[in-house]
């Protein structure tokens, strides 16, 4: 082990989930049905090479107990825990990419949304997750019920923070009833946007805490240091907290964890470019990773194009074998 990274490699375990070191693959869509041969290959070999938690992408729950069944689910969790992997996976109120009228939806139809988080989260249970995340970030739904600027409700999901808050709130707390203390339930959330401040962030994080949130995801978590914007949730919650952005350098990764800024480090696009990151930084290899240079050709390029995801950096078949 390298001890200039040796924070990046000291497990952790939350719940009983005993995580092998403190490198996250966080979710991110690749436009391959994650219960095919080739979609299950592609979470293989994000955890083989060394990731910790690997949390698959966002999944609409209307999808559970149709084509996302526990017996289709179990490959997918089982190639990711045969290689040493804990296995999550990120929750969506919608298929992922289905345009919703926020401001339109009725309670019923809301209620039924709930309703069906709980019933995706006892499925992943039941299939052998080690965790589901709501998707409460970026600008998609569950975000835009927070943002006062997109939220025009007049209801008890509109209006005030409490309000604007209740959603989340709700969805976590079937969750938690529907599947019980046997799955990590982490949460999403974007930490600041143009209308809503970091404090209402934090109130927010709060709440969903006391519904059931075992882990905070802050995404992104970087405006001028890496995990600069997760230090507040850290030095307030008792919970683990992701910090993600930046962190495909391992000395920033390093310093945000031995700093005290976060718990734990995602690393994105650089584990599509190389899933083997975690494992050469462990044995100070650092010379020979397949560096991802933020081209977005192979990653967000194919994905606009709803092609599978790829990486231009790759070369041959010893870099992505289940591609060839």
């Amino acid at each position: 082990m390298t001890s200039a990274y040796d924070a990046l490699f000291t497990p952790l375990s939350i719940k009983g989930v005993k995580l092998r070191s403190r490198i996250v693959c966080p979710p991110m869509v690749q436009v391959r049905p994650i219960v095919s041969t080739e979609g299950i290959a592609w979470y293989r070999r994000l955890a083989a090479g060394g990731a910790a938690l690997v949390i698959v992408e966002a999944t609409g729950v209307p999808h559970f107990g149709a084509e996302l069944t526990v017996d289709t689910l179990r490959p997918l969790v089982k190639a990711i825990h045969g290689e040493g992997s804990a296995a999550a996976i990120q929750l969506f109120p919608v298929p992922f990419g289905q345009p919703v009228d926020l401001n339109g939806l009725t309670t019923d139809q809301i209620n039924g949304i709930i309703e069906q988080y709980g019933r995706a989260a006892a499925i992943c249970r039941d299939a052998g997750f080690d965790g589901v995340e709501p998707h409460g970030a970026h600008g998609y739904m569950l975000n835009q019920m927070f943002m006062p600027d997109k939220n025009n409700r007049t209801d008890e999901y509109g209006g005030s923070l409490e309000n604007r808050c209740r959603l989340a709130v709700r969805i976590v707390r079937q969750m938690r009833h529907a599947a019980g203390d046997d799955l990590l339930i982490l949460y999403r959330h974007t930490p600041e946007g143009k209308q809503y401040t970091l404090e209402d962030s934090l109130y927010l994080a709060g709440r969903t805490i006391e519904a059931g949130v075992d882990v905070l995801d802050i995404s992104p978590a970087r405006k001028e240091i890496p995990a600069d914007l997760a230090g507040p949730f850290k030095a307030k919650f008792k919970v683990p907290v992701i910090a993600v952005q930046g962190m495909d350098d391992p000395a920033a990764a390093s310093d945000a964890l031995q700093t005290g800024r976060c718990d734990l480090v995602a690393v994105g696009r650089q584990l599509i470019a190389d899933a083997a990151w975690p494992r050469k930084v462990q044995e100070g290899r650092l010379s020979d990773i397949v560096k991802c240079t933020k081209c977005n050709k192979g990653c967000f390029g194919r994905l606009k194009e709803h092609k599978p995801v790829e990486c231009v950096q790759w070369q041959g078949d010893e870099v992505a074998p289940f591609i060839r």
